[in-house]
């Protein structure tokens, strides 16, 4: 009787709690259907500031403000929270932005050439990537999703590698066993990405505890998308983390979208970060298209986990440029006027580029040729990766046991005997081999 009037209750808009005592206890509050959708405008609604404190879980406005630094022209609004980094590393930020919007775009024309399997683009996200890898040590590693290329470009990863990874060539670390965009380098401490969303958050904290069983000043930093906020893995990674007092930081890019799905149609809450007070964790708002300020709520994330043990939750609100991946067309569900809209005023290299101009750092009359030399580089790491021949075909096999078990010696030994007895089928196939 009491399961039927509980699922009655449901049914009519009213919530059912389970006490302490495990009795049900039923809360007559109705659910309003009158709260007012999130509009997918810059900000998602959310108001902005300048100062840092107001822009974590412990100020009580309704809805959390989103931290800023520079306004949509690259001007400093509060002196006071310039980071003031060195020239030499604004100059190789705003290069590397550039680079990296130049390499998406040949890359997605390499796809739609039929010359790759698979592309996801990063356009429109570059301020998340670098201003949180500048913030960081090397040593910290980093469990990143499928839209994270700059934080690699930042650790030193280069363009042949990134094509190498795309063409699935020879050189290639996971020896083509990998979606194209599934990078990873043990040099650059960023580990091997996955297709499933969210499984590399349950892994960030474990990893964290063991830094801090060893003793390692370092934290880890997990990247994840507002789609994969949805995920039970989420849930529990950032349970977990904040039980057992993990050196993490959750970074969560908003873009707006997960694929196709509007966040209307993914929360109904204070966007991601308003997570954090319920997990028992510091969180912060940013403008993920404000480069510095990305910077600064890092580096502050960065000392408390390291320094205080605590997991932080950042929520990055930034705009996807382009469509999710090469397999969808973000004109079927994203507004494109908003998306030029973004373009023109929150764009993360433009906003760093105004930021340059006016310490000097920087001419506008420079860019034609900065775009030039970033499309000749990409275009030439991209001729050598399809020059490289494919990985050898016994790679198939290889790497998952130290032994190689019987069964799988059997499957060998059977692609080895048909790959032979139709020579003139595969031998077109084989000669793209590394033999």
């Amino acid at each position: 009787m009491a399961v039927r009037i509980a699922r009655s209750l449901v049914s009519t808009g009213c919530v059912v709690a389970r006490s302490r005592h495990g009795v049900d206890s039923l809360l007559y509050k109705t659910l309003s259907t009158s709260v007012p959708r999130r509009t997918n405008d810059f900000y998602r609604g959310f108001p902005l500031t300048t100062t840092l404190s107001e822009a974590t879980t412990t100020h009580t406005s309704d809805s959390l403000p989103t931290y800023r630094v520079m306004d949509e022209g690259g001007v400093v609004i509060d002196p006071q929270q310039d980071p003031k980094l060195s020239d030499e590393i604004l100059l190789r930020m705003y290069e590397q932005m550039v680079t990296l919007r130049e390499m998406d775009e040949q890359l997605y024309k390499a796809q739609r050439m039929g010359l790759t399997s698979f592309y996801m683009m990063c356009s429109g996200e570059e301020g998340t990537h670098f201003g949180s890898a500048a913030a960081l040590s090397l040593e910290d590693p980093v469990y990143a999703q499928y839209r994270e290329a700059g934080v690699l470009m930042w650790r030193g990863y280069t363009l042949d590698q990134f094509m190498n990874q795309c063409f699935s060539n020879r050189l290639e670390e996971g020896k083509g066993r990998q979606m194209p965009v599934h990078y990873g380098s043990k040099e650059c401490n960023f580990q091997f990405i996955s297709s499933s969303l969210a499984t590399q958050m349950p892994h960030a904290p474990g990893y964290a505890y063991g830094l801090k069983r060893a003793g390692k000043k370092n934290c880890v930093m997990c990247y994840f998308g507002d789609g994969s906020a949805q995920e039970g893995d989420a849930h529990a990674a950032m349970n977990f983390a904040a039980v057992i007092k993990a050196p993490v930081i959750f970074f969560c890019r908003n873009n707006g979208y997960a694929i196709s799905t509007p966040v209307d149609d993914n929360y109904a809450g204070d966007g991601i970060v308003s997570r954090a007070r319920g997990y028992g964790m510091e969180g912060i708002r940013v403008d993920g298209n404000d480069v510095l300020a990305v910077y600064n709520v890092v580096q502050h994330a960065r000392r408390v986990a390291v320094e205080e043990s605590r997991p932080v939750l950042i929520e990055a609100i930034t705009l996807r440029m382009k469509s999710h991946s090469t397999s969808d067309e973000q004109g079927r569900y994203q507004d494109m006027e908003e998306v030029q809209q973004w373009k023109e005023k929150n764009c993360p290299v433009h906003r760093l580029g105004g930021y340059l101009q006016t310490k000097g750092l920087w001419e506008q009359s420079k860019d034609a040729a900065l775009k030039q030399s970033a499309a000749g580089e990409v275009k030439r790491a991209m001729m050598a990766a399809r020059k490289e021949k494919k990985p050898h075909l016994n790679h198939m096999f290889t790497d998952v046991y130290d032994d190689l078990p019987p069964r799988l010696q059997k499957q060998q030994a059977e692609m080895k005997e048909m790959m032979d007895k139709y020579k003139e089928h595969y031998g077109p196939i084989l000669s793209k081999h590394e033999s």
